[in-house]
């Protein structure tokens, strides 16, 4: 298994704190829980947005990563 270090901004991870407690995961699993469903969902031919292009994917959003490579 890869270990990887995610910032998230309060909110969300208080969102996911949440829903993890109400689905009585702990955190990490709620995360990959959402994760799988989300890949499952785009990999069934659903676009992840309505009107998008799967040849041409939209841009990264949010700051760019910092972290050496």
């Amino acid at each position: 298994m890869i270990r990887f270090a995610l910032r998230l901004p309060e909110d969300l991870h208080a969102r996911l704190t949440a829903q993890a407690a109400a689905d009585r995961r702990s955190i990490n699993s709620e995360i990959l829980h959402l994760l799988e469903v989300a890949l499952a969902t785009t990999s069934s031919g659903t676009p992840d947005r309505p009107g998008s292009d799967q040849a041409h994917p939209a841009p990264p959003r949010g700051k760019p990563d910092s972290s050496p490579a």
